[in-house]
């Protein structure tokens, strides 16, 4: 086993939200075509790049939204598709600029209420750092 075996990836994503007619809060999800996922925008950290910095940009790039950094939510923690263990820190976010444009990264993005968007997250790790923006918002 060599070092980079053992070394876990660093990404960074965003709980993207916003309030809606009445006040309700709905939460950005995005369709990633080659996993035929639904989840919240994330990606790994580049060289030299803070874990902040990633999230924004990795929000910008599924997204195509610029936003505000809010408070850090939970991280998840699993194992990647390379088996590799995999620690992913968010922020809750608010879009301040931009549109969605698709991508064969990203061809789909949903504006949704909590309790919807966590029954389509196709991950239910996905689904506890929803939780945790509902309680921080």
């Amino acid at each position: 086993m060599t070092a980079s075996d053992t070394d876990t990836v660093q990404a960074a994503g965003g709980a993207v939200w916003r309030r809606a007619a009445g006040d309700d809060l709905q939460v950005l999800v995005v369709h990633r075509p080659r996993y035929d996922d639904w989840s919240l925008p994330k990606g790994k950290l580049e060289n030299g790049e803070t874990h902040a910095e990633a999230a924004l940009r990795e929000v910008a790039e599924e997204t195509g939204l610029r936003c505000a950094l809010g408070p850090e939510l939970p991280s998840t923690f699993y194992r990647d598709r390379h088996h590799r263990p995999k620690t992913v820190r968010y922020w809750a976010m608010t879009p301040i600029a931009g549109r969605f444009v698709a991508s064969a990264e990203v061809d789909e993005l949903r504006w949704l209420p909590v309790d919807v968007a966590a029954a389509v997250l196709t991950y239910e790790r996905d689904r506890a750092v929803l939780a945790a923006l509902a309680e921080a918002v």
